[in-house]
């Protein structure tokens, strides 16, 4: 399977969607929480910095069910092109 090329946008909506699960983790531990979801430290370090712009779903909704993170509020909040409009 020849996965295409990542757009410009597709990579700014992976940096916000890191930037969201970083700041709703907050003083958690990443090991605790990657565990607590199923996911290795290095997904979710990997996710957090961007560097994954594109993660599978199943791997977002745990991460979200363990930080308490309705899917409808994460997809709303990775898609408007504002920074600051993030949950904290």
């Amino acid at each position: 399977m020849v996965r295409l090329p990542l757009t410009p946008a597709d990579v700014e909506r992976g940096e916000r969607l890191g930037t969201l699960l970083r700041r709703a983790r907050g003083d958690r531990s990443m090991l605790q929480t990657a565990l607590d979801a199923g996911v290795s430290p290095e997904t979710l370090r990997k996710i957090e910095s961007g560097r994954v712009a594109t993660p599978a779903f199943p791997t977002i909704a745990a991460i979200a069910d363990v930080l308490g993170l309705s899917l409808d509020t994460l997809w709303s909040e990775i898609n408007q092109p504002d920074h600051n409009r993030l949950v904290s």
